[in-house]
């Protein structure tokens, strides 16, 4: 599920989620694994504790701002040197007992990132989590 909510300033969050059949404490496991963290950010991408940089081989980067145990992680993402600084929320939402939701919400894209892309990327990161790393 994919979802594009713009504010009257043009800036735009992206949601994309998708339900997987592992309970929440597996999928948050996952998550803060290196294969996880990668999984998320791309190669070489490893969140540390909040104020921590990270950057990813394919040229993105941002920063640890917070996480809570089993329901969230949020970091700042900037695709380049010269991007805009957008910040991306990681939330978990147990659905039953085995199925966990991941809803990546992407905010601030603004006008300088293509929402189609930024949509195909996270859509490809969740591909990513519940494929290869679950």
């Amino acid at each position: 599920m994919t979802e594009l909510i713009e504010s009257e300033t043009k800036d735009t969050t992206l949601v994309v989620s998708r339900a997987v059949s592992h309970p929440i404490k597996s999928v948050w496991t996952t998550l803060l694994s290196p294969a996880g963290m990668e999984a998320l950010l791309g190669q070489g991408g490893q969140l540390g504790d909040k104020g921590d940089s990270w950057r990813a081989a394919d040229g993105t980067y941002g920063v640890t701002r917070s996480f809570h145990p089993l329901e969230q992680i949020r970091f700042s993402w900037h695709k380049g040197e010269d991007g805009p600084r957008t910040l991306v929320d990681v939330h978990l939402i147990a659905q039953d007992a085995d199925t966990t939701l991941i809803e990546i919400r992407h905010e601030h894209v603004g006008t300088d990132l293509d929402p189609t892309e930024l949509e195909q990327h996270w859509q490809a990161a969740l591909d990513r989590i519940s494929n290869d790393a679950l």
